[in-house]
């Protein structure tokens, strides 16, 4: 399923929350988005519609279990790519970071895969001490 950055972004909100606190509410993806709870509530009833979360009758917000790997899947692309720009290509933390928000929504599932491979490979060697 493609989804547009937009969506992404409030997914990978959700997820966050939900790894820092019980419930997850609309509101509290605004305060932490900086978004409007309007067009938050918007956003939720797009991602429900393509049943990535549910909302219960407590309004309470919930990944489905394709929404958490959706979720999951984005978290590892921003993960990746934060490596590679700070300890590969020794970018700053907040440059890192803000670029690989940016990276994450546009890289091929391919280029990632080849990128994880090689980020394994040059900690490997690093580890054993071996340069190729």
């Amino acid at each position: 399923m493609k989804l547009n950055e937009s969506s992404e972004n409030y997914l990978k909100a959700i997820y966050e929350l939900q790894g820092c606190q019980q419930t997850v509410r609309s509101v509290d993806i605004a305060r932490m988005l900086g978004y409007s709870k309007a067009s938050v509530c918007i956003a939720m009833k797009k991602l429900m519609q393509k049943k990535l979360i549910e909302m219960n009758s407590k309004k309470e917000l919930h990944l489905t279990t394709i929404g958490k790997k959706t979720a999951a899947d984005l978290e590892k692309k921003y993960t990746l790519l934060k490596h590679l720009l700070t300890a590969v290509l020794d970018v700053d933390e907040q440059t890192a970071a803000q670029d690989a928000c940016r990276m994450e929504h546009g890289i091929s599932n391919q280029s990632l895969n080849r990128l994880e491979m090689e980020l394994v490979q040059d900690a490997q060697l690093k580890k054993t001490g071996r340069k190729e």
